[in-house]
Order: C-alpha cells, then sequence, then structure tokens
C-alpha cells in the first residue's frame, strides 16, 4: 500500500474521534480562551468539591510552580507530537499535517538526518506490526486534533523534533546525534560509534516504539493527580487507557521476538535501566522480563501503573538527569510553561 493510501486511511480514522471531541469542547464551554493565573480550563465541569474524584496511588512530588490544566495539557500535547510524527514517518514517510502543527510558541520541524537511521517509512514484513503501526499512527493523530481542539487558541505549536538515527543531523547551526542512536548509545544498546535506525525493520521499530509509548503511559499516570477539572481528568484518563494498550502490544510483540532471540530481553532491559538512572533513584521503570518470566504489565507493588512527574518525563525525552531545559528528542525543548527537567 503507497504512503498517500496510509495517511488518508489514518485521516478515516481519525475521523472517529472528531465527534467526541466536539462534545468535550462544548462541555469546556469554551474556557480554553480565558486567562489569569487559574486553570485555563478549570471553569467547566463539576468542580464544586472533590468527594468524588478518583483516589489514585500518590506520585513523586514535582518542584515545578503551580500550573493549570492547560499547562499540563499542553506538555501532553508535546509528547503526542514526538510519537504522533515517529508513527506517522514509520507508515508513511512523512510527518503529521501542517495544520496540526501552528500554535503558541516557537514552531519547529521534524529532524530527520541523513544517511542511515534518518527518519523515513518502514518497510514492514510482518503483517501484524504493519497494521498496528497503522492503527497506533492514526491514534496518535487523534490525540493531537483532539487536544489541540480542546485547548483552542492556547494550544501549544509542535516543537523541533529529532527523530534521527542517524551519527550526525543538523540542528540549527550545528550538528548532533539522531536522537534514537543517542539513547542506544546511552544504554549500550549499540557501541559508541555505531548508530541505532528506528526505521530499520521491524524490530527496531518497535524498540524504537518502547522508547517513546512506554514513557508516554508514565507521563499521563504522573499528570493525573494535578489536574482540577473533573472533565479534563476524564479525557486525559481515556488517553491514558489508549496509550496503554499501545504499549502493551508492544511490550507483547517484543516479549514474543525475545523468545526466538533473547538478545532482545537484554536490549530492552538495558534501555529501561538507563531510563530509570535518568529519572532520579525512584523505581519507574520495567523491562520485559526474560523467557523464564515475562513482565509485560510493568506496575507497582501494588499493581498500579508507574508514573513520572513531568520532570522526570523531560530527563528521560532530553536523554539528560540535569535540570536543562532541552536536547535528545526535543533539540530546542517544548513548548509550554513546563519545559525544564529535574536534577537527578
Amino acid at each position: 500500500m503507497n504512503n498517500k493510501q496510509s495517511l488518508l486511511d489514518m485521516l478515516d480514522q481519525a475521523e472517529n474521534q472528531r465527534s467526541a471531541r466536539r462534545d468535550f469542547i462544548r462541555m469546556c464551554g469554551g474556557v480554553a480562551a480565558m486567562s489569569g493565573g487559574l486553570s485555563l480550563l478549570s471553569a467547566c465541569g463539576d468542580d464544586d468539591n472533590d468527594d468524588d474524584v478518583a483516589v489514585v496511588a500518590p506520585t513523586p512530588t514535582p518542584t515545578t510552580a503551580a500550573i493549570g490544566d492547560a499547562d499540563i495539557l499542553n506538555f501532553a500535547l508535546s509528547l503526542e507530537y514526538l510519537e504522533g510524527n515517529y508513527y506517522s514517518y514509520a507508515v508513511a514517510g512523512a510527518g503529521i499535517a501542517t495544520a496540526l502543527q501552528t500554535g503558541v510558541g516557537t514552531q519547529g520541524a521534524v529532524v530527520t538526518g541523513s544517511g542511515s537511521g534518518a527518519a523515513r517509512a518502514v518497510a514492514f514484513t510482518d503483517p501484524v506490526v504493519a497494521q498496528f503501526a497503522r492503527e497506533i499512527a492514526a491514534d496518535e493523530i487523534g490525540h493531537i486534533t483532539f487536544l489541540r481542539g480542546a485547548l483552542g487558541a492556547a494550544a501549544a505549536a509542535q516543537p523541533a523534533l529529532n527523530l534521527s538515527g542517524s551519527a550526525s543531523v543538523t540542528i540549527g547551526t550545528g550538528t548532533a546525534v539522531g536522537a534514537f542512536t543517542a539513547a542506544a548509545r546511552a544504554a549500550g544498546v549499540v557501541g559508541a560509534n555505531e548508530v541505532f535506525d528506528p526505521f530499520l525493520n521491524d524490530e527496531n521499530f518497535l524498540i524504537g516504539s518502547y522508547l517513546l509509548t512506554d514513557v508516554g503511559v508514565t507521563a499521563y499516570r504522573g499528570s493525573a493527580r494535578l489536574l482540577s477539572n473533573k472533565t479534563v481528568l476524564e479525557a486525559a484518563a481515556g488517553i491514558l487507557a489508549v496509550e496503554a494498550y499501545h504499549d502493551g502490544v508492544i511490550r507483547s510483540s517484543l516479549y514474543a521476538r525475545g523468545l526466538a532471540a533473547p538478545r532482545i530481553f537484554t536490549t530492552i532491559q538495558r534501555i529501561s535501566d538507563t531510563r530509570d538512572g535518568l529519572d532520579g533513584p525512584s523505581d519507574l521503570d520495567q523491562g520485559i522480563g526474560t523467557a523464564a518470566e515475562a513482565n509485560l504489565v510493568p506496575t507497582d507493588a501494588n499493581s498500579l501503573a508507574l508514573g513520572r512527574t513531568a520532570e522526570q518525563v523531560l530527563n528521560v525525552v532530553y536523554n539528560n538527569r540535569a535540570a536543562v531545559s532541552q536536547g535528545g528528542f526535543f533539540p530546542a525543548g517544548v513548548n509550554g510553561v513546563i519545559r525544564t527537567s529535574g536534577a537527578n
């Protein structure tokens, strides 16, 4: 199937989510246009008391200043830009539509690099992986469209994204290592002078997916306790559920391949350990287990999904355990109030 048809199919699937998005926006009454120190979305929904808010397990207390629901949704939007473009390139060889990239802040392009590791369509050989990639691409485009619609004029623009696995890419007036290769080198998955190309084949694509989607699940889980409006919380829970479904399929697919190629278990564990080193001393990341014992659903001692603060998420996607405002997959940082990682 050609790239044009792939994009059309993704748009068709995204259309199914538009009705729900319109309902959400109507419930919020256009409050995204409001401004001030209060949450941009706090005027909608039933917020007279918190007695019926679902109780969630505590997550690490963030050190950022007080933020509103719109700030949190814009942070989520930045992560969706990253995932949406990754999967869109993987299935169609092109990023998300131009109309979905505009907004508040500096709009950036996708850094694809050149040569081996440059972002491009994956030549899938496994039809199951190919179909899943197409479905997840449509879902991520739906999330971007939904969040942008809910935020209205407050929606953040797509920041510059480094989706390359190349050894060297042009970033502004300088050069850097492709983000996927930098992450793989840091984890010891490849050597110091080798590259990791997530678009090379099915296996690499799944490993690249694990790098991104697993982090997305912990980001939504960690932010849930900060959302003040119940309608917004419900919508975020819906996105979290979809991201968790994605992550479950990715982890299961990698596990099945690991039974025939045990090196995959080692690769995933190294990535997991490296992410855990980036986000601080807490154990917030897990591999997929071993051939003898699977770990397809990463949870805490209470069987709850793991959560990261926004700062910890930025440590991972910036590929830096220091307090910085750019790097890794976001060479110029994310747009919005939440943009600095933690000091670990």
